[in-house]
């Protein structure tokens, strides 16, 4: 297992079952309500992952485009208002993986924890880069910013999460 810790971001992958899983949580200075706004409204999305646009009820499907130029379809799983998203991506495909997004308030905050699984297993550690820039991404959108240069970011993180790359 590969874990990094930035600031009060936490990032790790291992291997569960021969899939890759990457967890990825941060503490914002949000309440859990535009949080959950964040990471669900299409608007709010648009701010810091990408594109989002479809049917985002529980069965419903979407299509996406991510910053990290990740385009594909996804299907809403589960929605537990404001605590609880997994959506499947890439749904019926033999490489679809799942994600997960939980909201927990810390007093005054709210963390994001953000599983990713169902990896290639030699993937993982660029997944977990990946989402870290995301993350970073959405502090910056919440504290009224603009995302940052998310390929840069990557690369600048993918040596924490794959310790072979130089």
């Amino acid at each position: 297992m590969t874990t990094v810790r930035t600031g009060t971001l936490l990032g790790w992958v291992r291997d569960v079952n021969g899939a890759g899983t990457v967890h990825v949580e941060d503490v914002y200075d949000t309440d859990i309500d535009d949080l959950w706004a964040a990471v669900t409204v299409p608007a709010r999305l648009a701010g810091w992952l990408g594109a989002v646009d479809g049917d985002l009820q529980v069965g419903g499907e979407f299509s996406a485009s991510f910053r990290s130029a990740w385009e594909g379809r996804g299907r809403v799983d589960v929605c537990e208002v404001p605590t609880r998203l997994v959506v499947t991506l890439e749904p019926g495909a033999a490489d679809s993986t799942e994600v997960e997004a939980r909201l927990v308030v810390e007093g005054h905050r709210t963390r994001l924890i953000v599983e990713e699984r169902r990896l290639p297993g030699d993937d993982a550690p660029d997944y977990g880069a990946g989402w870290q820039a995301h993350l970073e991404d959405l502090r910056a959108h919440l504290a009224g910013g603009v995302a940052g240069p998310w390929r840069e970011r990557w690369q600048q993180l993918i040596s924490s999460y794959r310790p072979d790359v130089p």
